[in-house]
């Protein structure tokens, strides 16, 4: 039988940063299957064609998690630390090849990156 009792802040915040997350990784994962990495190699894109498979339906999950956030414990933990470390990888492209133009856009990206996970964990970690 379903809880029927309302949500709590804390489950609302992670629900929303969920969602958050969900519709990012949807719409990036599906834009980037379909775009690919133009002009380079083959090895490349199919690297490339992968990941956004994998981006998209890690977003799939994070939709699945907020809708169904009563039942969630340890899988939200681990959904934020995927984004936790998508940020960080994208910190070492940046130490490694330098931030990409324009760049307000990339820091548009990084930054919610490395903020998101924390605000979706603790808000986890109070509700329960």
């Amino acid at each position: 039988m379903p809880d029927e009792t309302a949500l709590s802040v804390s489950q609302h915040i992670t629900q929303v940063g969920l969602f958050l997350v969900a519709a990012i990784a949807v719409f990036g994962g599906s834009l980037q299957m379909y775009l690919g990495q133009p002009d380079t190699s083959p090895r490349l894109d199919n690297v490339h064609r992968f990941m956004a498979g994998v981006y998209l339906s890690t977003g799939l999950i994070c939709l699945w998690a907020a809708l169904t956030i009563r039942q969630q414990g340890f899988l939200v933990y681990l959904l934020a630390l995927g984004v936790l470390l998508a940020g960080v990888g994208r910190l070492v492209s940046i130490s490694k090849v330098g931030l990409p133009k324009p760049t307000s856009v990339w820091l548009g990206y990084l930054i919610p990156e490395l903020v998101l996970p924390f605000v979706i964990a603790g808000a986890h970690c109070a509700s329960t």
